[in-house]
């Protein structure tokens, strides 16, 4: 039995990092996909060096032709592509009187014309093998979130799209489905407080004794529902989004 390929954006750090990590250890070749090239590398070297066989590769998935390029990479180097984690993404955070276009269609491209293209790109080699999952990172801000008009509606969308493409995608044996984190301690919820003018880990605490299991979410917590998601077990899950933020939204 050939290894299997996922191909993970955002990956070079935090959540995106943590799932490449999972993946390599529940046996995957990954790719290891970021906007910053160097970062992508040094991500994938260390998963190399403990083992595991993993690429990085800079892209821009807002970019329709580096996707492409990307994804024809992958298949090339690692033999296949069986598993897309659609994990990139930014913060442009403001309220509505004050956001400017540009953030508007920065945060819409990353988020959900990346997922669009990275999703149109893989399926045509899972069509192909009659098998495949994507997994798409949402967010509990798709539920509404102030100063985030953007990014709530950027993760919304993705949730109507994870399930029409498992719509469209189930007759060929690929599922898609999407996680959706709560607070999750990475980098870029470190930025948020510094924005917010709080200590990261003041912010942490707060967040966390309003929160039913009484912490945050680490990105180790993300990259396990995304390994169940991507394997055989979820074999008959799909169109789902999948909330992972200690109880908060109850």
């Amino acid at each position: 039995m050939t290894q299997r390929t996922a191909f993970v954006t955002g990956a070079a750090r935090g959540i995106g990092a943590a799932t490449a990590a999972r993946l390599v250890a529940d046996g995957f070749a990954v790719a290891v996909v970021d906007l910053d090239p160097d970062a992508a590398a040094a991500t994938a070297d260390t998963l190399t060096a403990a083992g595991g066989t993993a690429i990085g590769l800079g892209c821009d998935v807002a970019e329709e032709a580096q996707v492409e390029a990307a994804v024809a990479r992958t298949v090339a180097e690692l033999g296949s592509l069986d598993v897309l984690v659609n994990n990139a993404g930014v913060l442009r955070d403001n309220l509505l009187f004050k956001m400017s276009v540009d953030d508007w269609d920065t945060v819409l491209a990353v988020h959900l014309r990346g997922a669009f293209l990275c999703s149109r790109a893989a399926q045509r080699h899972m069509v192909d093998n009659r098998h495949g999952a994507i997994v798409n990172t949402s967010s509990v801000s798709a539920l509404g979130n102030r100063g985030q008009a953007n990014y709530a509606a950027a993760k919304a969308g993705i949730q109507g799209l994870t399930r029409t493409l498992a719509m469209e995608l189930g007759p060929f044996g690929i599922r898609v489905n999407a996680v959706a984190p709560g607070f999750i301690a990475t980098e870029m919820t470190a930025a948020t407080a510094a924005r917010m003018g709080v200590d990261a880990e003041d912010l942490q605490a707060k967040t966390a004794e309003i929160t039913p299991l009484r912490r945050v979410g680490t990105p180790a917590d993300i990259a396990g529902v995304v390994s169940f998601l991507a394997s055989d077990d979820a074999g008959f899950v799909t169109g789902q989004t999948l909330y992972v933020d200690g109880g908060r939204r109850l």
